[in-house]
């Protein structure tokens, strides 16, 4: 997957950036007040695009 598509996918989700790093965004649902790591790569793993949405409480 592509991080752009994951990115969008979070922030139309309500999740916000947290935190910008220099290999890793942060990003949080304030309805959870999960936060998790979204890598810089171009490209995403699938499973861990999944795990991503999982953890932070998306569909």
């Amino acid at each position: 997957m592509k991080r752009r598509q994951l990115i969008r996918q979070l922030t139309r989700a309500g999740c916000t950036l947290l935190q910008s790093g220099s290999r890793h965004d942060v990003y949080l649902n304030p309805r959870t007040g999960q936060k998790q790591p979204v890598p810089r790569h171009t490209e995403i793993d699938n499973a861990l695009a999944r795990h991503i949405c999982k953890y932070l409480g998306i569909d």
